[in-house]
């Protein structure tokens, strides 16, 4: 599975319609509200690059309000879980 986060810039009357629109898109898994340089981070889940390619400039580019969006795919994936099993391997209780 591929996971893209997608950085929106929207128009400030548009954001919060925006938002919804981009959550009910096919892949999205994800829309955050943010302070910052940008107003909206989508999460992409796809099995493959070619649908997010599908998704970006054929979806949330076409919502309403949007202006601007800088896609970033991510490689691996760290959690603090991922931290505790690696320091518990062997230790059954």
């Amino acid at each position: 599975m591929i996971t893209a986060f997608v950085l929106i810039q929207t128009a400030a009357d548009r954001l919060t319609e925006a938002a919804q629109e981009i959550a009910d898109i096919d892949g999205v898994t994800e829309v955050y509200s943010c302070a910052g340089d940008v107003d909206l981070i989508a999460v992409i889940r796809a099995s493959e690059h070619e649908r997010i390619a599908e998704i970006v400039p054929g979806a949330i580019n076409k919502v309403d309000g949007v202006v601007d969006t800088d896609t970033h795919i991510a490689f691996r994936s760290y959690s603090k879980q991922d931290s505790e099993d690696a320091f518990s391997i062997g230790l059954d209780s």
